[in-house]
């Protein structure tokens, strides 16, 4: 069963509320910007590091959906609606994509019909409200609408920092769940990256826990990682521009295949 949401505080900062202030959108609060404002003004790159995850899930989706003919995609920590979400990038290349969403803030879960409301005639698109800590309720509720004997895209953008703050707990939530799902389904993951004083600065500022690279590529043991592997995440496979080549950020991603 789902959990059901607790109460909407909006006088405490909440890392959904925040990453929407970072990303240019309306759905945060005084608390929100503060933290917000501050964690910018010790590590002014964090905006470019919200900006370039958005990037990432759109680059990420294009790949599965529109190259390796993913139809399922189950996005875990979604935050708030913004633009180009997951439905809308995957239903573009396969109208008949199937959605999960699943996020415990209460205000995301007050958004939901807002993230729902493009998904094609064809597709079906769901918002879960539960816990990234609890993958089996996770992948229980999911199976109502994905069928978890095809391949699955396991989404987790910049969420186990904040979720899993000890690594152990992270890899578990990461194991459990690619053990839920079959052969031929892939894991997309973003998280901070432990590279640099001035991102370990204003992660304790936000209580984001960083990873370090060796952790990264432990996520994906027993994954075969797609080209181009862990990078920073304006390099995994760029767009072609006309000046110029992306520069890395601390932050780092990858999306790896269960064989």
């Amino acid at each position: 069963m789902e959990h059901e949401p607790t109460e909407l505080r909006f006088d405490i900062p909440h890392s959904a509320r925040i990453w929407n202030y970072w990303l240019g959108g309306k759905d945060n609060y005084p608390p929100d910007r503060a933290v917000g404002d501050a964690v910018a003004a010790q590590n002014p790159e964090i905006l470019v590091i919200a900006r370039q995850a958005r990037q990432f899930l759109i680059r990420a989706v294009t790949y599965l959906a529109g190259e390796v003919g993913i139809d399922q995609f189950l996005d875990i920590g979604t935050g708030l609606p913004t633009m180009q979400n997951t439905h809308e990038v995957a239903q573009r290349h396969d109208p008949a994509a199937r959605v999960v969403y699943v996020d415990n803030d209460p205000l995301v879960l007050a958004h939901a019909r807002a993230l729902l409301v493009n998904s094609t005639p064809e597709g079906v698109t769901r918002y879960i409200h539960a816990d990234v800590r609890e993958p089996e309720m996770i992948l229980a509720a999911a199976g109502e609408t994905l069928d978890l004997d095809r391949p699955v895209a396991v989404m987790l953008l910049g969420v186990l920092g904040h979720a899993a703050p000890d690594f152990d707990d992270m890899r578990s939530i990461i194991d459990r769940l690619m053990a839920g799902v079959p052969a031929g389904s892939y894991l997309a993951l973003l998280d901070g990256a432990d590279v640099s004083d001035k991102v370990r600065k204003s992660a304790a500022m936000s209580n984001y826990e960083l990873r370090t690279l060796d952790e990264f590529r432990q996520c994906f043991e027993n994954l075969e990682m797609v080209e181009p592997g862990l990078v920073s995440t304006p390099l995994w496979r760029p767009n072609p521009t006309d000046i110029g080549a992306p520069a890395p950020i601390d932050s780092y991603c990858a999306v790896g295949r269960k064989p």
